[in-house]
């Protein structure tokens, strides 16, 4: 049996009762380590946590493990108990998606645990959850790679008058392009995207495109830490959000629509107050 198991956004403590009980009586157990983090990270710390709450040792998998490697996994959910943890929920990515139809190709029997993920979580600021358009990633620019396809997809919301979640780029082991050249793998530094890069990409893109999407004065919110005690939900325009210092990551970037007066009643307490850059609401009781 493969059991594929939400962790939620914040520690080891987000786990749902079902999800603990099912790791629990799993031989092995993997967490994926690449499309999301949660606020601890992968320390050495942060995976003995888990280890100590869990009561047995977890495996990483980083991207060539689920991409290159996954058919291990499935081999070994074949004869036993093996439970594969996601940060969030176990379907916020597509790639889980791929494990879950190569699982089911194969015969290994699956079970989801759910959990909270930003997909949910970032209703938080008040936007309501059914005004959101099509979510859109923002990558890392890179001299030579510039990506835009998010540009029509967020002027297409907004034409609708639909909120936009932009998930910002991570990298997490990331094999360097010279290392890919000489056929032996070196890995960039971790890189987790802040709002502040994202909108400097996002208003290059729109100057590049000048269909008046969106500009400096649109409003948006920002999130750091999503889910974790710490967390931070900052309101404001993109020109106030581009200075703004939301701390450690993971962040992420919600480009607002039409709003309906609740929903702007309840921006306004995360409404940024530019005589108090420093302003932090983790809006947690």
């Amino acid at each position: 049996m493969l059991y594929i198991i939400g962790l939620g956004l914040g520690d080891e403590r987000d786990i749902t009762l079902r999800g603990l009980d099912a790791v629990k009586k799993c031989e092995k157990v993997y967490i994926e380590a690449y499309t999301s983090l949660l606020s601890f990270g992968l320390s050495t710390d942060g995976l003995s946590t888990l280890e100590k709450l869990y009561g047995k040792p977890i495996i990483l998998a980083d991207r060539e493990t689920v991409e290159e490697k996954v058919d291990n996994i499935l081999s070994e959910a074949q004869g036993s108990d093996v439970a594969f943890l996601v940060v969030g929920d176990p379907f916020g990515a597509t790639t889980h998606t791929d494990l879950v139809v190569r699982a089911k190709t194969l015969g290994v029997d699956v079970k989801v645990v759910h959990n909270a993920s930003v997909m949910n979580a970032i209703g938080i600021c008040g936007l309501q959850l059914y005004r959101y358009g099509e979510t859109v990633s923002i990558p890392f620019f890179t001299e030579t790679w510039r990506p835009d396809s998010f540009h029509e997809k967020i002027e297409r919301n907004r034409n609708l008058g639909l909120h936009t979640l932009c998930l910002l780029d991570i990298r997490v082991k990331e094999p360097t392009l010279e290392s890919l050249c000489r056929g032996k793998k070196q890995y960039e530094p971790p890189r987790f995207m802040t709002i502040n890069i994202a909108i400097d990409q996002l208003l290059e893109v729109e100057q590049k495109h000048g269909k008046s999407a969106y500009d400096e004065d649109t409003e948006c919110v920002g999130f750091a830490r999503l889910g974790s005690e710490d967390q931070k939900i900052v309101a404001g325009t993109m020109r106030q959000l581009r200075t703004a210092d939301f701390g450690e990551p993971l962040h992420c970037l919600v480009i607002v629509g039409k709003t309906h007066p609740v929903e702007e009643e309840m921006l306004e307490f995360y409404r940024i107050d530019v005589e108090k850059p420093e302003q932090k609401d983790n809006g947690i009781v």
